[in-house]
């Protein structure tokens, strides 16, 4: 088996720091780092909500990714005319995760939209992502409370994610680029803080795997998302 970059064992974590206040004019933002994969994640409060929502009196919690053009070996065209499929799929995936851990009742008549933008990747831009835009979305809640517009923070408990593969028949956690585009199995699993399985995404990129394999994997993305929980409840400064 080939060795990891940085002599990481294959249960270990690239390093995670989560920067918080880094956007001054948004109600909650962060700066997540995974390793060399950096995300800008900045929440936005309206007083309003989406039309087909105000009946309800809840709120929307709603996401947007987008990487920056050099945030890769070569330069990405900037998606001027919509967002891509791709793009789609993950910011799709962040609003869901979010949504899974908040109480829209709470909410009230407010959306919330986090911006997600990568400055730089190197495997995991969609775990990061989600990670650090649960941190900027409860420091916005924690904003509409300070402001009396809420009684409570409406998260619930929060959410995270991490990535996790096979890599030459290997289980490992939080795989760079260099690991994601050479693995036979690559998977992204959200979970919540109480062990809830929020989505997995999963393929083999050749031959099938057995159960045993994914049960592995997702056993130690399980284990692994309690550093991220950790690095989340430091940056909130949460004892």
């Amino acid at each position: 088996m080939g060795g990891r970059t940085g002599g990481r064992r294959a249960d270990q974590l690239r390093s995670a720091i989560i920067e918080t206040d880094v956007a001054p004019y948004a109600e909650g933002s962060c700066i997540i780092s995974t390793g060399a994969t950096r995300v800008l994640c900045t929440a936005s409060v309206s007083t309003d909500v989406p039309p087909w929502r105000e009946a309800s009196g809840s709120g929307w919690v709603t996401a947007e990714y987008a990487m920056l053009p050099r945030a890769t070996h070569t330069r990405t065209r900037r998606e001027r005319s919509g967002a891509k499929g791709r793009t789609q799929e993950i910011q799709r995936l962040i609003g869901r995760s979010l949504r899974s851990v908040t109480d829209m009742k709470t909410l009230g008549l407010h959306t919330v939209t986090v911006d997600c933008d990568v400055l730089h990747a190197d495997g995991g831009t969609r775990t990061a992502s989600i990670t650090g835009a649960c941190v900027a979305v409860s420091l916005a809640f924690e904003y509409l409370v300070s402001e009396g517009l809420i009684v409570r923070n409406p998260m619930r408990e929060r959410v995270a994610a991490i990535s996790v593969g096979l890599v030459n028949g290997e289980a490992r956690l939080d795989l760079d680029y260099e690991e994601d585009s050479s693995a036979q199995v690559d998977m992204n699993v959200v979970a919540t803080q109480g062990g809830g399985l929020v989505e997995v995404q999963g393929t083999a990129e050749g031959d099938p795997f057995p159960r045993e394999d994914l049960d592995a994997m997702i056993d130690l993305a399980m284990a692994g998302l309690e550093t991220l929980f950790a690095a989340q409840a430091s940056a909130l400064r949460i004892d």
